[in-house]
């Protein structure tokens, strides 16, 4: 059973609420159009572009990256396929498991991404606008919202 102040967190529905949870919709929307923009200007879908941005931070088995994309491992296996065969990823065995494979960015991949996250100018610009303190304070905020 819920508790009154869990309760009251989750229904508040005052006028500034309402207008704060649109803002973030519309800044969702507006980063995911720079986001396929980005993609479309390095011949990629915006599913390639995510999985190769997740890759180049780190080498993962195909079911984490599924879970992470939200998505079916075939779909993941698709889209590993077409960004290796344009030498943008590459399948590993993994050392912890070697009846598992990593999907892992090569070298040109890695570059690929980091363009590719040089090139979002819509998070970006207005950032820049803010003070260090703003982004910090920005920064705090949507951390604590995406702990609740």
């Amino acid at each position: 059973m819920a508790t009154p102040e869990k309760t009251h967190k989750t229904r508040r529905t005052d006028p500034v609420t309402m207008e704060v949870v649109e803002l973030i919709g519309d800044v969702v929307a507006r980063f995911y159009e720079d986001y396929e923009e980005a993609a479309g200007d390095h011949t990629l879908t915006g599913a390639q572009a995510r999985l190769l941005s997740l890759l180049s931070l780190e080498p993962l088995p195909m079911r984490k990256l599924a879970q992470k994309l939200k998505c079916e491992p075939s779909n993941v296996t698709g889209i590993v396929d077409r960004l290796e065969a344009r030498g943008l990823v590459e399948r590993r065995p993994d050392p912890a498991d070697r009846r598992v494979k990593l999907a892992a960015a090569t070298d040109e991949g890695r570059r690929v991404a980091r363009s590719l996250r040089e090139s979002l100018r819509f998070a970006r610009e207005p950032l820049a606008g803010l003070s260090d303190e703003e982004r910090l304070a920005l920064r705090g905020l949507l951390r604590r919202m995406l702990e609740v």
